[in-house]
């Protein structure tokens, strides 16, 4: 779970996982929203990999990204149950 607070920690971070919500981006496509270094952004990338907040697949030298909702998922229930509410479960 700290490797998830530290991920969230950045609000580059946050936003690719904001336009992750929508649909799955390439890398190439992700950078183009950021002004920064591909290494920079690469880094962003590994940190989000590390937390399992995201997923990749790559079709030829075109990497893809998605969130990956399994964990996000766990970590809403994480914050329900520190909140104990029960709003929002099924």
């Amino acid at each position: 779970m700290n490797g998830v607070f530290k991920a969230l920690n950045d609000p580059t971070r946050r936003e690719i996982l904001r336009l992750l919500g929508h649909q799955e981006h390439t890398a190439g496509d992700l950078a183009e929203r950021f002004d920064m270094t591909k290494p920079s952004m690469s880094h962003h990338f590994a940190v989000l990999k590390e937390a399992d907040l995201i997923i990749s697949r790559r079709e030829g030298t075109t990497i893809y990204y998605a969130l990956n909702t399994t964990v996000v998922q766990d970590v809403m229930a994480w914050f329900l149950d520190l909140t104990g509410s029960d709003e929002g479960r099924t």
